[in-house]
């Protein structure tokens, strides 16, 4: 019982990791202008922090198994980040959304088991994901385009003469 006590450290340990963990993530999703951003990615990871912890509490002595509640979260989770993926006009859009808000719910699950120093090392782990992968595409971009300087300035003239020939 002592894990939900709100006169205990450790019921605030887990809800402010909880809660930096998904502001970490959220931050640089809202940065980049992503469907779910800080608000959310707190919300889903306290969320689910509360339900396993609650999970692991309601199965002390029980016999019961805590992985069922992991397991229901997942689902749930997977539905929620469906609902961030659309298909317009061929293009499939928001499926690193989807699976940011998934990784932000096993986040919290790793929490509420009390691991809070592996979902912070998650969290981080998570932001150099996405900010490494997305400079890592943006200069394969560069060097298939050409960043060589005088390929550019090439480029330029010849798109130059092209317009001055139309």
């Amino acid at each position: 019982m002592q894990l939900f006590n709100p006169y205990t450290p450790i019921f605030w340990q887990r809800i402010v990791v909880a809660m930096i963990c998904g502001g970490i993530i959220g931050l640089e999703r809202q940065l980049r202008g992503k469907p779910a951003g800080i608000r959310t990615s707190i919300l889903i990871c306290l969320g689910t922090e509360v339900f396993v912890s609650l999970g692991a509490l309601i199965t002390d002595g029980t016999g019961a198994d805590p992985s069922r509640v992991v397991g229901q979260v997942v689902t749930g989770i997977g539905f929620l980040g469906a609902g961030v993926i659309m298909a317009k006009e061929g293009l499939v859009q928001g499926v690193t959304s989807a699976a940011v808000i998934w990784m932000l719910s096993a986040i919290g699950a790793v929490i509420g088991l009390g691991h809070e120093h592996g979902g912070v090392v998650l969290a981080v782990l998570t932001v150099g994901i996405l900010t490494g992968v997305e400079l890592l595409e943006t200069s394969f971009f560069m060097l298939r385009e050409g960043v060589h300087p005088s390929h550019l300035s090439f480029k330029r003239r010849r798109n130059d003469d092209n317009r001055d020939h139309q």
